[in-house]
Parts: structure tokens; sequence; C-alpha cells
């Protein structure tokens, strides 16, 4: 198996969407956006939950914005990765380069070679819980919402190691663990 890694966009208390499900919050800034297009550069898959499909998928049809380069890089690298979308409620997919997935299989994910990119709390939970994900990626915002959806799940302990930090212009601090 490949690294898989949980990169998630939080407000300080742990949420990467308000108790009402905005994340508007969260939206980073060219510094910070042309950060995490580095940071994604290398993924060869990502792994959705579905709700994070939904949000997600627009940049496969993200027009071209000469205006925002940061913009277009980070939809490139979205397009140049294979996807797939684990949902039973989902009918089918019909984004290039995504499959659809009923279940959650540990094997077959082990079976996908290279990085691999886990998103979407309810589905990164699964991971964590079964001991797979091998790198958390928090990039904190200076927010504090009071409740939402968490970056983590609850009762579930994983010995970390710190990689790396790194402050933004903006306050957003980003967060790097490796499983110990």
């Amino acid at each position: 198996m490949g690294d898989l890694i949980y990169t998630g966009i939080t407000s300080l208390d742990g949420y990467i969407s308000d108790a009402s499900g905005n994340f508007d919050w969260s939206m980073p800034d060219e510094e910070v956006h042309s950060f995490v297009n580095e940071l994604e550069r290398p993924v060869g898959t990502y792994l959705l939950g579905r709700r994070m499909f939904d949000v997600l998928q627009v940049w496969d049809e993200m027009p071209a914005d000469p205006e925002h380069p940061v913009i277009d890089d980070y939809a490139q690298i979205w397009r140049a990765a294979d996807k797939v979308v684990y949902s039973t409620t989902l009918p089918e997919v019909t984004a290039p380069r995504t499959r659809l997935e009923r279940d959650f299989d540990p094997d077959a994910v082990r079976a996908i070679p290279g990085v691999i990119s886990i998103g979407g709390a309810h589905l990164a939970a699964v991971a964590i819980r079964a001991g797979m994900i091998d790198e958390f990626r928090m990039l904190v915002s200076p927010i504090i919402v009071g409740g939402g959806t968490p970056y983590l799940p609850l009762g579930v302990t994983v010995p970390l190691t710190l990689v790396e930090h790194r402050r933004f212009g903006n306050g957003v601090v980003l967060l790097r663990y490796r499983r110990a």
C-alpha cells in the first residue's frame, strides 16, 4: 500500500464544517492554496465519501481562469488523479477517472499503489479506526465554530509524531503528523 494521507482544513476547535454544515470560513487564500497544491500534487488516488465528492467534483469542470493560476493548477492536479467514491445511495458517477464503491474494503485500499488521499470525515474515521492512516495534515483556521463535523472521530487513540508545522500570513497553521 502507498501512503494514505488525511488532509483537512479545520477550525481551531477541530471541525471541518460548522453546525449548519458551512465551511466558507475555511476557504484558503492564495498562499495557503498554493501550498495545498504542492501537498496534493503527488496524490494518485482520492478516496472520497459522498458529501466530499459532491463538494470536490466541481473541479472536473472548472473553467480555466488565467487570473487565478493557483486555482487552475489545483484543477489540473484533481483531474490527473483517480477517484473512488464510497456511497450506498449514489446511483452512479459520471465524472472522469472516477469509480463508485458501495463499501470501504481495507484490503482493496491497501492494494492501491502510490500516494492516496482520503477525504470526508466519516470515511476517514473508518480508515482511522482500521489503523490505516499514515499521515494526518490539519490546516487549522483562526476561528472557533463551536460544533459541527469533527475532523477526527471520538474514541480512537493513535500515537503520532509531528513532522512539520508552518504558519501562514492569514493565520492558518499547518500541523503534519505521521503515525508513530
